[in-house]
């Protein structure tokens, strides 16, 4: 129970999963593709593998553009537009709501209502208010995420020690300077930890959101050739979409750690 894990067993054990999910796949495949030649469901690797190179290195007949990264660029800049406005307005309105008690009575129960409603219903009402451009798409993840955010920083702000601000306000401190010089440091770290928790929601609303009304994107591909079974197009796609979530994830816990240590030291040990 109390084994520790060397470095090395770690990264052992953390690649045993996709060791035995990846076999798993590959005698399936071999089995479906045995019974049936042209099975579509679950192609070789060496089918993707060659798919895979061609999306990559290859440019389009048609638009001359290299797939997946003209995919993965636009989607990137949406979801980079989204969290960013969705990070400073949970931010801005965690830190009034938990730090300000006329601002907690006046808008905590909307943004508690406001967290409650599906972001997924509101789509149609985004693309007829803002159409079926580039903006209804960041909106759908600003409305799926900033309330969470709002939420959880502001009862982070309303659960820090009020002997904090009462010394701070006992030394003259303003109520802005209060909220720049001890709430934010303290609560930056939380923000960072809850933008890696709405990393999987946000792609969840853009691949939505594309699948709907796109002309690049990685949902908008997806759902592009799914009408032809292309799942060795499908499954690399998917594939790449968690490869970046994990990498966005990993940039964000890195940047916590390096900008705020001290709120991770009790995580090391």
């Amino acid at each position: 129970m109390n084994v520790v894990p060397g470095r090395g067993a770690r990264i052992i054990l953390a690649m045993l999963p996709f060791i035995l999910i990846a076999i798993i796949y590959v005698i399936g495949s071999a089995e479906r593709r045995a019974a049936n030649p042209d099975d579509k469901l679950l192609p070789p690797v060496s089918e993707m593998v060659v798919t895979s190179k061609r999306l990559v290195a290859e440019p389009d007949r048609r638009s001359g553009d290299y797939v997946l990264w003209t995919d993965t660029a636009a989607s990137l800049r949406r979801l980079a537009l989204g969290l960013g406005i969705s990070a400073l307005a949970g931010l801005i309105l965690g830190i009034a709501i938990g730090l300000l008690p006329v601002a907690g009575a006046g808008f905590g129960t909307l943004v508690a209502v406001l967290s409650m409603i599906p972001p997924m219903a509101v789509l149609p009402i985004l693309f007829i208010v803002f159409g079926l451009g580039e903006l209804s798409k960041v909106v759908l993840i600003i409305v799926g995420i900033t309330p969470m955010l709002v939420r959880d920083i502001s009862l982070e702000v309303a659960g820090m020690p009020r002997e904090q601000l009462i010394k701070a306000q006992t030394l003259g401190a303003s109520t802005w300077q209060v909220a720049i010089r001890v709430v934010l440091p303290q609560i930056m770290p939380r923000l960072i930890k809850c933008l890696r928790l709405m990393i999987g929601p946000a792609f969840l609303f853009l691949i939505s959101a594309e699948a709907i009304a796109a002309d690049a994107g990685l949902g908008y591909r997806i759902f592009l050739v799914r009408r032809y079974l292309s799942m060795d197009v499908i499954l690399p796609y998917v594939a790449w979409i968690t490869l970046l979530a994990y990498l966005l994830d990993l940039a964000l816990s890195l940047i916590g750690r390096r900008a705020f240590p001290w709120a991770y030291e009790q995580e090391a040990r």
